[in-house]
């Protein structure tokens, strides 16, 4: 691996990505799932699935941020995933409403 495609040490911004912007990623696609998955929002038992779910997909999302170069790239692609999310998850619960 050459300097340039090194990765980068960066533990503060990569832990500080992985925990606000994985959580808000978790928070979207449990939502969407909730809307949009088996028996719809009012499925049963579902509450408690989407509730266990949400910690599985934080922890996979902060576990990798520590893959990017650099903190800035983690920071900037969680953001830009978790904004990208939560509009189709704000569109998708507007076309159902």
């Amino acid at each position: 691996m050459d300097k340039k495609n090194k990765i980068k040490p960066d533990v503060l911004s990569k832990t500080l990505a992985g925990l606000v912007f994985g959580y808000l990623i978790a928070l979207a696609l449990v939502g969407l799932f909730a809307w949009h998955g088996y028996q719809g929002i009012s499925g049963e038992h579902k509450v408690q699935f989407n509730m266990w779910m949400i910690t599985p997909i934080w922890m996979l999302t902060f576990s990798f941020s520590y893959l990017f170069q650099s903190g800035k790239k983690a920071i900037l692609t969680l953001f830009s995933v978790s904004v990208v999310l939560h509009f189709i998850l704000y569109i998708s619960k507007a076309s159902i409403s």
